[in-house]
């Protein structure tokens, strides 16, 4: 492929992603929805594409539509390569540029959150492979290991089912892919609409403990845009241009961390293949592949982890800027999404529908329960502030979660921001598209047995729904007290 053609491949994305924002800022159905102008670009990529346009080039006669739709089948082509790269670099910026705290200070703050996030990430594992089990094997005729997806598209989202596209297509399920994109889909569209729609029955029941009425939405905030007086901070400079521009350090440091997390991949590879991987190794005679299906992404999150905290640890925090990273990490996020959306195969969709629709719904259904019924019963103040965070990032991405905690507490009057922050040192390394996420169909698929991984994950989804209870009754009793809740009482007192 030509340097011309991956050079004009990312043009046009650039443009289509620019025509993604114009149809949020002029559309208000859309607006209403809060659609990320990403996922818009993604669909009209999509439309345009060989899997639209192109195939209807044929029947109406239109040659020069047949290629690849608006655009060819080469620019096509350069977009399916960017979400297996871009998902390394959106998971290295995680942390890179946040003082990671204690384990003791950090395990006081996040309280039960880290009961009910777990209990997300695991019940999503349950729920599919028990479907696969029941319904997706014996009636469809799928693998049950299918099921798996559930957790990667729902908690996971756009990100890791297409950073997951390598370790599928070496697994012998490209398929698994397109599937996954799909139930993302799904996931995040009615991870807004409920969310919202809990919030407001919290204003109208009292359960919302910040907000005692539901503000409608500016009209810029509508379109997606910032107001002429709002003043928003977009980083700080950490270095003098004069020397090396500051965004070139902050993208130099997360290039580190891709780095390092290869050379950890790459060890860990080496160590399977002494011990297991290669047939005469020395605990397996025929040999078995487990780690070699690992992606890349969950390890350059950790080579962010380490950067930091050498950072931290020889007092130079201040080097890195975390907006600054979060800027690197939504600009390869929005490309992701763009790219894996409008190179998404609407014909494995076509033949996968059923499978497609049954853990839509379950895990729609799966989610809302746990926020209704298990939340409050877990989290002992601020429930709905606190537990609505989660359930945004269970069914779409981390920014959903944030989204439709903005709502529930704009002013950061509870201590559901903090808790939700530091849950998620725990949490990001293993589940939506932590070290779990990327063992578990790995592990499913070289040993043929799904209960492997469904028997752990039932045990871990008991586990922390009994453990947030008994931190529940531990609070509610007086005999514990959480710093977070107990400072945002005095703030609002």
């Amino acid at each position: 492929m030509s340097p011309e053609v991956v050079g004009f491949a990312i043009v046009m994305l650039a443009a289509v992603m620019l025509l993604g924002k114009y149809v949020r800022v002029k559309v208000p159905f859309i607006q209403k929805l809060l659609l990320p102008s990403a996922i818009i670009a993604g669909f009209i990529g999509l439309i345009i594409g060989p899997q639209v346009l192109g195939r209807l080039g044929e029947p109406l006669g239109w040659e020069w539509l047949q290629d690849g739709g608006l655009l060819t089948t080469g620019i096509f082509d350069v977009w399916a390569e960017l979400p297996g790269l871009l998902i390394s670099v959106v998971f290295a910026t995680l942390f890179l540029g946040s003082r990671i705290p204690s384990p003791v200070r950090a395990a006081k703050l996040v309280g039960p959150q880290l009961s009910i996030g777990v209990a997300y990430g695991s019940g999503q594992y349950v729920v599919g492979i028990v479907l696969g089990l029941l319904v997706l094997s014996p009636l469809l005729g799928v693998d049950p290991i299918f099921g798996a997806l559930l957790e990667i598209a729902f908690e996971g989202g756009h990100g890791t089912a297409a950073g997951m596209q390598p370790a599928f297509d070496d697994m012998g399920i490209p398929e698994a892919t397109d599937l996954a994109l799909a139930i993302a889909t799904v996931g995040l569209v009615f991870g807004i609409l409920i969310g919202i729609a809990v919030i407001n029955w919290g204003v109208r029941t009292g359960r919302t403990r910040v907000i005692k009425n539901v503000s409608k939405q500016s009209k810029a905030e509508l379109r997606g845009l910032y107001g002429k007086k709002e003043n928003v901070s977009t980083g700080r400079m950490t270095a003098r241009p004069s020397s090396i521009e500051p965004l070139t350090l902050h993208v130099a440091i997360v290039g580190l961390a891709i780095i390092i997390g290869w050379i950890i991949l790459e060890g860990l590879v080496w160590v399977e293949d002494q011990l297991w991987g290669q047939p005469g190794s020395v605990f397996s005679e025929e040999g078995l592949t487990l780690l070699g299906y690992v992606p890349l992404f969950p390890l350059a999150m950790i080579g962010g982890v380490i950067i930091q905290l050498i950072l931290d640890r020889t007092g130079n925090t201040n080097l890195v800027d975390h907006e600054t990273m979060k800027r690197i990490q939504g600009l390869a996020l929005d490309i992701l999404i763009v790219a894996a959306l409008a190179t998404i195969s609407l014909e494995v969709i076509a033949n996968f529908w059923e499978t497609f629709l049954i853990l839509s719904v379950a895990g729609i259904l799966f989610c809302t329960t746990i926020l209704l019924l298990c939340t409050p019963r877990i989290i002992p103040e601020f429930w709905l502030e606190r537990g609505i965070a989660d359930f945004g990032q269970s069914m779409g991405v981390t920014a959903t979660g944030l989204v439709l905690l903005r709502v529930a507490d704009p002013y950061d009057e509870s201590p559901a921001l903090e808790a939700f922050g530091y849950k998620q040192l725990f949490f990001e390394p293993f589940f939506g598209g932590g070290l779990v996420t990327a063992l578990a169909i790995p592990i499913m698929v070289a040993t043929g047995n799904v209960y492997i991984v469904l028997i752990p994950m039932a045990v871990l989804f008991v586990g922390s729904l009994v453990v947030g209870r008994i931190y529940f009754r531990g609070v509610r009793s007086g005999r514990w007290k959480d710093p977070s809740v107990e400072a945002a009482k005095v703030k609002q007192e």
